[in-house]
């Protein structure tokens, strides 16, 4: 084998395999279960949750989605909004430790949130909408875990946590970061407003993600095409 077919061939593999990294970095950034927004001002009220769930699968569709709701700081008041073509079923559960109110004492509360009956297609995504009365204000975050069913049967289990300082897990958890408290109803509607807004403008970005990776992968076929005129140029003089 001549040198210059060796150089075009370490180009080309070194192309290929820079295209590939770039594509599988994209993919698994974008793949997780998440809530959005990502925080919310500790005992905040009357606000809104989003729970984006991406399918994943290149073949199967996502047909049951179930969220737990932690019960140890519970979230009050909890409502769902309607989703077209899927039906919300709401489970209770009584509290170890009532939570006491300005309206009384709270002694049960959502602990599981199941969407069943639509469907999310392979490259596709849904926002399942959550309203809430009122935010627990003793703790720094809250961990949404969350079991996403495929078509064929699959289960992938969003529930691992990471400790402070490790590398995020394989299947991580939707984790809502609480902040200093002091946030107004009036202030938590505003955010949840936001919120709203974000969870649109959070699929454009994929989209210019998107874009910017297909831009990456064209630069690097670039610079194998610049490799191979040189390396002709050589071979004919």
């Amino acid at each position: 084998m001549s040198s210059a077919h060796t150089c075009l061939r370490r180009v080309g593999l070194g192309s290929a395999l820079a295209a590939a990294a770039v594509l599988t970095a994209a993919g698994a950034a974008s793949a997780h279960v998440t809530v959005h927004p990502e925080s919310y001002a500790k005992g905040a009220t009357d606000g809104a949750l989003t729970f984006r769930v991406p399918d994943e699968s290149d073949t199967a569709s996502t047909t049951k989605v179930q969220l737990f709701l932690p019960t140890d700081h519970p979230l009050l008041g909890v409502l769902v909004s309607p989703h077209d073509g899927w039906t919300a079923k709401v489970t209770d559960t009584k509290l170890r430790t009532p939570v006491k109110t300005d309206d009384g004492t709270i002694t049960d509360a959502v602990s599981e949130i199941t969407w069943t009956g639509g469907k999310i297609g392979p490259g596709q995504y849904e926002d399942f909408d959550v309203a809430f009365g009122q935010l627990p204000d003793d703790t720094a975050q809250l961990t949404f875990k969350t079991l996403q069913t495929y078509s064929d049967g699959k289960v992938v289990r969003w529930i691992e946590e990471a400790a402070q300082g490790d590398e995020e897990p394989e299947n991580p958890a939707p984790v809502l970061k609480l902040t200093a408290a002091g946030t107004t109803s009036a202030t938590a509607s505003q955010t949840s407003a936001v919120a709203s807004k974000a969870s649109k403008a959070s699929a454009s970005d994929s989209t210019a993600r998107g874009l910017g990776v297909a831009g990456l992968v064209v630069g690097v076929l670039g610079l194998a095409a610049g490799a191979f005129a040189v390396v002709r140029s050589r071979r004919t003089q």
